[in-house]
């Protein structure tokens, strides 16, 4: 209960054109029913593990030596899945658009730069869909400047580490 009141509360706040999505990261043993509970508080689910979408973070992209080197061998490699792209400067954001990821994490930005990284991920997409996705220091109060900078989806742990609700069902 305390995880969808959290997904819900969030959810709400955050408007009908910004997703907020949990996390991997749950207590162990728990993953399945704890987002389960996210989706019944009305957020989304990111991804269930490492094999279900290719995310691309920086260890990737120096060992690939670019950020188009490591979405072409990500495609190549698994070609029936999404393929995600950490960037953490707006060149980044744009070089990862152009390479063809299918969503750009926007890592630790602030709310100008984050701005300005959602109008070059679109800009460097073209006609093709990009989605943005804004990635830590994800906080409550933060959701409306999220939203207002245009990503796309926030992604926080925040709804899976929610605390349980305190309810008792014994009638008095």
């Amino acid at each position: 209960s305390g995880i969808a009141t959290e997904a819900r509360r969030w959810q709400r706040a955050a408007g009908p054109d910004l997703a907020v999505t949990d996390t991997r990261k749950t207590l162990p043993g728990l993953r399945a029913l704890s987002k389960y509970a996210v989706r019944v508080g009305g957020a989304h689910n990111h991804r269930a593990g490492l094999y279900d979408m290719v995310l691309i973070k920086d260890n990737h992209i120096a060992y690939a030596g670019s950020i188009a080197e490591a979405v072409a061998a990500a495609r190549r490699l698994n070609p029936d899945l999404l393929v995600e792209c950490e960037a953490e400067t707006v060149a980044q954001a744009a070089e990862a658009a152009s390479a063809g990821a299918d969503y750009v994490l926007l890592d630790n930005m602030d709310d100008a730069t984050l701005t300005i990284a959602v109008e070059a991920v679109r800009e460097a997409a073209g006609e093709r869909v990009c989605l943005t996705e804004a990635s830590g220091r994800v906080s409550f109060e933060r959701l409306p400047a999220l939203a207002a900078a245009g990503v796309d989806r926030v992604s926080t742990s925040a709804l899976t580490f929610a605390r349980p609700l305190d309810f008792g069902l014994d009638a008095r």
